[in-house]
């Protein structure tokens, strides 16, 4: 597979420099999104997460790009979104009880309990579904304080342990939103980006001639 160009949200408060790098190591070509029009033209797009639930919204309301990463996954396009990036679908979080989320699956986050470690840093085991088509089982690398504990309807899902169960990843057809980071996740996390990658990068192998494909 040849380079495979991927735009990636800026979302104010993510570290972006690992997730770049990652989807390189993956054969992707990424960019950085410069409006709407970007998120809503490309082929494959990724959200990154690091930081503030309501900070995150703000900076994707301010620029117009919450919208349009909400069409994306409501229409099922190539969208992989990072720990963070999961937690703005749902539709509300207590870390920031009186900011909307993007509504786009019908989810609220949650803190972990008080009898466990917050946040969670570092390794856990994922265990998928039967219906996922991208996470495999493994261990990948998590930084999270705040979790999804039910998996929503009509989402494959793959699920973690800490302080009992709790949503590690969504999937829908070429969506995959994951709560730990693939791109710090060693092997398993590379291999499930170039999964995700190679899936996003299909469509484009019979787009017409000014196309970029693998």
């Amino acid at each position: 597979m040849s380079a495979f160009e991927v735009v990636v949200v800026p979302t104010g408060t993510a570290n972006l420099a690992s997730v770049l790098a990652g989807l390189r190591r993956a054969g992707g070509a990424p960019r950085l999104a410069e409006g709407p029009r970007d998120v809503d033209r490309a082929a494959a797009v990724v959200v990154p997460g690091v930081g503030s639930y309501a900070a995150a919204l703000e900076s994707l309301r301010s620029s117009g790009l919450a919208e349009a990463i909400r069409d994306r996954v409501l229409s099922g396009r190539p969208t992989l979104l990072v720990c963070l990036g999961l937690q703005l679908l749902g539709e509300s979080s207590e870390e920031s009880p009186c900011v909307d989320g993007l509504g786009a699956v019908s989810v609220a986050v949650e803190r972990f309990a008080d009898d466990v470690v917050v946040p969670q840093l570092g390794w856990n085991r994922v265990e998928p579904d039967e219906a996922c088509r991208f996470v495999r089982p493994g261990h990948a690398y998590f930084a999270n304080s705040f979790r999804i504990v039910h998996s929503p309807e009509g989402w494959a899902s793959a699920t973690s342990v800490h302080g009992g169960s709790f949503v590690a990843a969504i999937e829908r057809g070429a969506v995959l939103a994951c709560q730990f980071h693939p791109e710090l996740s060693g092997a398993w996390g590379l291999d499930l980006t170039r999964r995700w990658l190679e899936a996003a990068c299909t469509p484009a192998k019979a787009a017409s001639d000014g196309g970029r494909s693998c």
